[in-house]
Protein backbone atom coordinates (compact mmCIF):
# COMPACT_ATOMS: atom_id res chain seq x y z
CA UNK A 1 0.00 0.00 0.00
CA UNK A 2 1.60 3.00 -1.03
CA UNK A 3 1.42 6.17 1.61
CA UNK A 4 -0.61 9.35 0.52
CA UNK A 5 0.59 12.92 2.16
CA UNK A 6 -3.11 13.79 2.61
CA UNK A 7 -4.16 10.36 4.67
CA UNK A 8 -3.94 11.15 8.03
CA UNK A 9 -5.65 8.54 9.61
CA UNK A 10 -2.72 6.13 9.44
CA UNK A 11 -1.07 7.89 12.33
CA UNK A 12 1.79 5.31 12.01
CA UNK A 13 3.08 6.25 8.84
CA UNK A 14 3.27 10.02 9.78
CA UNK A 15 4.75 9.20 13.45
CA UNK A 16 8.29 10.39 12.45
CA UNK A 17 6.95 13.63 10.30
CA UNK A 18 7.61 16.83 11.51
CA UNK A 19 4.28 19.35 11.38
CA UNK A 20 6.23 23.23 11.42
CA UNK A 21 4.47 25.46 14.30
CA UNK A 22 0.49 24.94 15.50
CA UNK A 23 -2.08 24.42 12.79
CA UNK A 24 -3.66 27.99 11.67
CA UNK A 25 -6.79 28.62 12.94
CA UNK A 26 -6.99 32.20 12.34
CA UNK A 27 -6.69 33.95 8.25
CA UNK A 28 -5.76 37.36 10.01
CA UNK A 29 -1.51 37.49 9.98
CA UNK A 30 0.02 37.02 13.29
CA UNK A 31 0.79 40.92 13.51
CA UNK A 32 -2.68 41.94 12.57
CA UNK A 33 -4.07 39.46 15.73
CA UNK A 34 -1.93 41.10 18.25
CA UNK A 35 -3.28 44.28 17.81
CA UNK A 36 -7.28 43.23 17.26
CA UNK A 37 -6.47 41.31 20.97
CA UNK A 38 -4.19 44.47 21.96
CA UNK A 39 -7.38 46.77 21.28
CA UNK A 40 -9.78 44.64 22.66
CA UNK A 41 -7.94 43.77 25.96
CA UNK A 42 -7.70 47.70 26.11
CA UNK A 43 -11.36 48.18 25.81
CA UNK A 44 -11.76 45.42 28.91
CA UNK A 45 -9.44 47.07 30.76
CA UNK A 46 -11.69 50.51 30.36
CA UNK A 47 -15.52 49.06 30.88
CA UNK A 48 -13.62 47.76 33.93
CA UNK A 49 -12.47 51.21 35.22
CA UNK A 50 -9.04 50.24 34.68
CA UNK A 51 -6.19 52.54 33.04
CA UNK A 52 -2.87 51.97 32.30
CA UNK A 53 0.19 53.34 33.97
CA UNK A 54 4.28 52.96 32.75
CA UNK A 55 6.61 52.57 34.93
CA UNK A 56 10.25 52.34 34.39
CA UNK A 57 12.24 50.62 37.78
CA UNK A 58 15.76 49.16 38.21
CA UNK A 59 16.87 45.55 37.52
CA UNK A 60 17.58 45.23 41.64
CA UNK A 61 13.73 46.34 42.28
CA UNK A 62 12.55 44.46 39.63
CA UNK A 63 13.90 41.17 40.82
CA UNK A 64 12.40 42.07 44.56
CA UNK A 65 8.87 42.69 43.54
CA UNK A 66 8.88 39.46 41.56
CA UNK A 67 9.83 37.46 44.40
CA UNK A 68 7.07 39.42 46.92
CA UNK A 69 4.86 38.89 44.82
CA UNK A 70 5.48 35.04 44.14
CA UNK A 71 5.74 34.59 48.11
CA UNK A 72 2.09 36.36 48.11
CA UNK A 73 0.65 34.15 45.08
CA UNK A 74 -0.42 37.60 43.31
CA UNK A 75 0.58 38.86 39.92
CA UNK A 76 3.10 41.76 39.74
CA UNK A 77 0.52 44.55 39.06
CA UNK A 78 -1.74 43.44 41.76
CA UNK A 79 1.24 43.88 43.88
CA UNK A 80 2.21 47.33 43.08
CA UNK A 81 -1.24 48.11 43.64
CA UNK A 82 -1.73 47.01 46.92
CA UNK A 83 1.87 48.63 47.92
CA UNK A 84 0.57 52.15 46.38
CA UNK A 85 -2.55 51.82 47.49
CA UNK A 86 -1.02 50.81 51.30
CA UNK A 87 1.05 53.83 50.59
CA UNK A 88 -1.46 56.37 50.22
CA UNK A 89 -3.66 55.30 53.33
CA UNK A 90 -0.65 56.06 55.19
CA UNK A 91 0.12 59.41 53.67
CA UNK A 92 -3.82 60.03 54.47
CA UNK A 93 -3.49 58.89 57.76
CA UNK A 94 -0.69 61.41 58.60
Amino acid sequence: MAKQDTDRTTLDLFADERRRGRPKTNPLPREAQLKFNKRNQLKRDRERGLSRIELKVDQSLLNRLNLLAAEQQLSRADLIQALLLQQLELQDSQ
